[in-house]
């Protein structure tokens, strides 16, 4: 009698978890699913302390709990096998992508497996392609610049006439 409350209360805190792992996917910007299977402590570490800084969660999740979860979120398509480790981030869209992706460049036994953009089930080409954009502070470092192109034209032509003028003068 006593197995069956146990197995009552594992169940319990199994769906309780597969909740909470649904509403992270539901509520996340981007997904990457890493298997980081063989890390040192040290590279374990280091990749960890990376994420955590950009605001990523990052998870070692049964695929039991991950596939439910998924399925409880509406995801479809997803593959979850072999190990996999989990990175949500709520705000920024590249930055998992992009950590993971050059933390593998680095740790050969980093392999990025796929990932889920804005709801959407993408492969590891796509979270690649992802990765290889601008941060979010480089993209708005563009966006300035090119903001700012036409008024700096408009300056200095304008300097130019005062310039020219003066000499005429």
């Amino acid at each position: 009698m006593s197995d069956y409350k146990v197995n009552e209360a594992t169940i319990a805190a199994k769906a309780e978890l597969v909740d909470v792992y649904a509403k992270k996917f539901a509520e996340a910007a981007s997904v990457v699913i890493a298997d980081s299977r063989g890390l040192t402590v040290d590279e374990d570490t280091q990749l960890r302390k990376n994420l955590r800084e950009a605001g990523i969660e990052f998870k070692v999740v049964k695929n039991s709990v991950l596939r439910r979860a998924a399925q409880k979120a509406g995801i479809e398509g997803m593959d979850f096998s072999g190990p996999s480790a989990v990175a949500f981030s709520n705000e920024d869209v590249v930055a998992p992508a992009k950590i993971l992706s050059d933390f593998a460049k680095t740790a050969e036994n980093l392999e990025v497996k796929g990932g889920i953009i804005e709801g959407k089930v993408s492969s590891q080409a796509e979270i690649a392609a992802l990765a290889a954009l601008p941060s979010r502070e480089g993209l708005l470092s563009m966006l300035l610049s090119v903001l700012q192109a036409p008024v700096r034209n408009v300056a200095l032509a304008v300097k130019a006439v005062a310039d020219k003028a003066e000499s005429a003068a």
